[in-house]
């Protein structure tokens, strides 16, 4: 609504009017009563009945049935006895009835064919006319002609030359031309009325259940009208054409590529687009009204546009040929449909219309509460009306992401409690707050009573305060090219915590570098150990597929990406690996290097993704020797996988992943002789003379990464150190470790067979309990698997103590 903004849309108005695009005129548009404005097509939502069913509707004094088809009797003139029977699901609208139709080919009314027929209510002669658009299948086969307040009736008017009546007001009131006893009351509660007055003439023929749509303002809730109106309405026909070509030509792609049959349907046909709106926000339209003593009606109103009042007065004048300064003008009072404003954003962003914008500059915002289906029709109306006003096609790709639910895939409403603010989970917010929030909404009270349990439920202790940088990182590490995106705080939370893992593990970095630390150029930094060379290679393999991931457009491959490098390469593993490295004075220079390039580079690579937290530390980073720093991280060079790839190792990151291997095994042995603070020595043991060499050059790391003492390794052909626990690293791969004197069997066993009593209850209960509807059978079986492979580990540990209490020297003996 800024300066800039408002002029864009005055102009693209003013050029469109110009072009012949854009005119005003008197025709049926979507009217909601509870609003007193025109709606698009898009507000309204269309809600299949299927019989009668009864809504609670805005200003209606009670519930109204829908779904139901009441039957009508039409007198025939001139013949006591004849009657033309029509089905209606709207009552209501009996007072605009102009005529009644049938089917030419229709055999049981042929004979009526030209004749007249008396109104049920006023008596009047209206004329039975026939129309191959009415389906003779269809109820009686007689349908009643409306065309004030059916769209499908005013074609059909239009093609017969019938005059529509407008008997329903634009506040949901019965209007004057049905009478003094209608005039004035609610259309629902007059409908009651007819019904009744019909009875009373005989004249109503029952009434039957009728699956329906019924069409529904989705911002109020009300049952949409449809009125004639003197609006605005741009022509689309020419334009969408032009948009829906686009895509089918393959000049515009869509990602992903099944919105293409959305798009055709939004764009072929197109109807007119009626853009006046009657509510107190938007954007003012441009057009005035010469107010003229001898002028009546709509369809004689004189109405000029211009981006000033003064370029309107001066179109006025040259159109009546009177002095500016003689005429009067009133400005209209409407503003426009939001889409037409909105739809101009991407053009005026980039200076429209004073300058013609570098279009491929601009990148789609990803719009939290909005899903594909609207999206994709903004973007439509972008394309209709950028191509039309600055002569190119806004982009050559469009990226359209899936509508954002809750956790439990539901759509979010304000009546259901569930949802999710960005401001709230940004800077977070307490229950009592987004309580008052819900009361300070427009809910009925009944839904207020849900909404606040489902609340209390789902946020009992508020939403935590998680970032910008943590939400948008959530919303793009769900896959954009699928299904419906389910969004919770705690995911969100979860991302925050991942933020405070780069922001402590950027904080040991600095402290390691030092002041004094110079970095290398990046061309000629060389790995000085294996453990260097497997972090480089892991961080040319993220470029790379972040790379691949920003090309196809899926930005989930880009956020586990970069969250596998951060957390499980650098943070998990390399850090940890390097520690003891960085014990020694003064500190080797190969990590030191090698932990700048992973943080300069692994920031460049976040930037787009945690564009504030990747700014905060990349301005801490010590500045490469030789050139002007970049000011920003933002127009920093975005590492390219080309020029990272001579770091790339898939051999040696392969031959790493069984090193990790071997970490979890020593972990877990650990764990089952509860290994707390003891570092036992290990031995590693293959059958194959080959595996050796790959755990002989990380053998210190194995070591610190598995908690232990010194690393060895134990010749194919030697016997097994006696006393020593063991694990299967695999067919070929044994690993044995020290336990004694490191653990006392007399004070284990117990615990031992603690934890074993504990494992064996809980494996017993799933046995027999019967599984639950809904329950998926893979995952019983896999937790099945895991409690017996746990019992097995801690039978053989049981066995290993017990062994080792047999082989002890006592205490005597020593």
């Amino acid at each position: 609504m800024d300066a800039g903004f408002s002029v864009a849309v005055t102009e693209a108005f003013v050029r469109l009017y110009k072009a012949g695009l854009l005119y005003r005129s008197r025709q049926l548009v979507n009217w909601s009563c509870a609003l007193r404005s025109a709606i698009s097509d898009i507000e309204v939502e269309s809600r299949p009945l299927p019989g009668c069913t009864e809504l609670r509707l805005p200003d209606s004094p009670t519930p109204v049935s829908f779904g139901l088809l009441f039957s009508v009797a039409f007198p025939v003139d001139g013949e006591p006895d004849a009657e033309v029977v029509v089905g209606t699901t709207r009552p209501e609208t009996l007072p605009g009835d102009v005529a009644v139709a049938v089917h030419p080919n229709d055999s049981r009314y042929t004979h009526l064919h030209g004749r007249q027929l008396r109104h049920p209510l006023t008596g009047q002669l209206l004329p039975l006319i026939t129309d191959c658009a009415v389906q003779p299948h269809l109820g009686t086969g007689a349908v009643k002609v409306t065309p004030a307040h059916s769209p499908a009736d005013a074609e059909l008017g239009a093609r017969h030359g019938l005059s529509p009546l407008s008997v329903i007001a634009e506040d949901g009131t019965m209007t004057s031309l049905c009478g003094d006893w209608l005039q004035g009351l609610h259309r629902f509660v007059a409908r009651e009325k007819i019904l009744s007055a019909l009875k009373e003439r005989g004249l109503f023929r029952g009434f039957q259940d009728h699956p329906m749509v019924l069409p529904i303002c989705s911002r109020s809730g009300d049952v949409v009208e449809y009125l004639p109106k003197s609006q605005w309405f741009v022509r689309c026909r020419e334009m969408g054409d032009r948009a829906a070509k686009a895509v089918e030509s393959g000049a515009l792609e869509l990602s992903p590529s099944f919105h293409q049959k959305n798009w055709q349907h939004w764009f072929s046909p197109t109807g007119d687009w009626c853009v006046s709106r009657q509510l107190w926000w938007g954007h003012q339209i441009p057009a005035y009204l010469v107010v003229e003593e001898h002028t009546q009606g709509d369809t004689k109103d004189c109405w000029v546009v211009g981006r000033t009042e003064a370029e309107a007065r001066e179109v006025a004048a040259e159109l009546t040929g009177r002095p500016g300064a003689e005429l009067t003008l009133e400005r209209d009072p409407d503003v426009l449909d939001t889409w037409f404003s909105s739809a101009l954003f991407p053009f005026s962003a980039l200076g429209w219309p004073q300058e013609t914008p570098d279009l491929a500059r601009f990148y789609p915002l990803s719009l939290l509460e909005t899903g594909s289906d609207l999206l994709l029709f903004w973007v439509g109306r972008m394309v209709m009306l950028g191509t039309q006003l600055t002569g190119q096609l806004p982009f050559g790709k469009v990226l359209l992401h899936s509508m954002v639910r809750d956790r439990q895939g539901r759509k979010m409403s304000k009546s259901l409690g569930n949802v999710l603010d960005p401001r709230d989970i940004i800077s977070g917010v307490e229950l009592q707050v987004l309580q008052e929030k819900l009361r300070d909404g427009n809910l009925d009270p009944a839904e207020l009573v849900i909404a606040a349990s489902a609340q209390r439920k789902d946020f009992p202790h508020g939403i935590p305060e998680c970032g910008t940088d943590a939400l948008r990182f959530a919303l793009c590490s769900h896959g954009a090219l699928g299904g419906d995106l389910h969004l919770s705080a705690s995911e969100v939370l979860s991302f925050r915590h991942f933020c405070n893992k780069i922001w402590n593990a950027l904080r040991f970095i600095l402290n390691a570098l030092g002041e004094k630390f110079i970095p290398q150029p990046a061309e000629e930094l060389s790995p000085a150990s294996p453990m260097d060379a497997w972090i480089l290679s892991c961080l040319a393999r993220t470029a790379r597929d972040c790379e691949r991931g920003f090309l196809t457009r899926e930005l989930a491959l880009v956020t586990h990406a970069l969250h596998h490098f951060w957390l499980h390469n650098l943070c998990d593993v390399y850090l940890e690996a390097v520690k003891p490295v960085l014990l020694h004075s003064p500190h080797p220079p190969g990590p030191l290097q090698v932990l700048f390039s992973c943080a300069d580079v692994g920031l460049r690579l976040l930037a787009p993704l945690m564009p504030f937290l990747a700014e905060e530390l990349w301005q801490r980073l010590p500045p490469r020797p030789g050139g002007a720093p970049a000011p920003s991280i933002c127009v920093a060079p975005y590492p390219s996988a080309r020029s990272l790839e001579r770091w790339h190792q898939p051999e040696l990151e392969r031959h790493f992943s069984r090193v990790q291997e071997a970490v979890q095994v020593l972990r877990a042995l650990r764990a089952t002789y509860q290994l707390t603070k003891a570092r036992p020595r290990v031995l590693l043991q293959s059958s194959e003379p080959g595996e050796q060499g790959l755990f002989e050059a990380f053998l210190e790391p194995l070591g610190t990464l598995g908690h232990c003492g010194a690393v060895g390794l134990l010749p194919p052909a030697a016997a097994a150190p006696s006393g020593w626990a063991q694990a299967a690293l695999s067919d070929t791969v044994q690993v044995y470790m020290e336990l004694q004197g490191l653990v006392d069997p007399q004070t284990h066993l117990p615990r031992l067979a603690a934890r074993r009593h504990k494992l064996q209850k809980q494996l017993d209960g799933l046995i027999a309990r019967t599984p639950s509807e809904g329950e998926a059978e893979t995952q019983r079986q896999q937790r099945l698997s895991s409690l017996q492979l746990e019992l097995s580990k801690l039978d053989k540990a049981a066995s290993h103590l017990r062994h080792l209490m047999d082989v002890s020297p006592s205490p005597g003996e020593l």
